[in-house]
């Protein structure tokens, strides 16, 4: 991928409103990609600088500039409201007239809510890990049992069989 993301920064170099750039994440980068969630490499984010995304598509040169060049653009925000639809453009007014205590608790909230969102899918995952062993375990014991009943002796006395009856011919 690196070849591709090389020139893909390459093609976006001289763009005004475009940004196509790297940050190592385990030296000068560390805090910022600590910043932005970030925990496994590579990882692709777009948008606007104080929200990322994360990028979900193709990671080759082709699908990496196609999306570059849809939507790394200028887009709604604070620092271009004009470029808003009315609900969107209403709801970043309703924050802009917040006090920054009142909107620093409104993130806090928000912050609360999708760490507990990571937590329960962890807890999830976590159950779904135990009922597979349980699961797994189960089936191991009961393949162990069926081979122990006498399985492997009874296929070795069919064997055993149609050998004698090859000798009879």
């Amino acid at each position: 991928m690196k070849p591709d993301w090389d020139k893909l920064m390459d093609a976006f170099a001289d763009s005004p409103t475009q940004l196509v750039a790297d940050v190592d994440c385990t030296t000068e980068g560390k805090p910022l990609c600590e910043a932005q969630g970030i925990k496994g490499y590579p990882t692709i984010k777009w948008g606007d600088p104080s929200a990322l995304e994360d990028y979900q598509g193709g990671r080759d040169y082709d699908s990496l500039k196609k999306f570059c060049d849809e939507n790394l653009k200028p887009v709604c925000s604070p620092a271009n409201i004009d470029l808003c639809e009315p609900d969107k453009k209403a709801e970043i007014e309703k924050f802009q007239a917040m006090s920054d205590a009142d909107l620093d608790a409104a993130i806090s909230e928000k912050d609360a809510e999708m760490a507990k969102a990571e937590e329960d899918f962890k807890t999830f995952v976590e159950g779904l890990q135990a009922s597979y062993q349980e699961g797994m375990q189960k089936k191991d014991d009961k393949v162990a049992e069926i081979k122990a009943s006498g399985l492997g002796l009874m296929k070795a006395v069919k064997a055993s069989k149609g050998k004698a009856g090859n000798d009879e011919l």
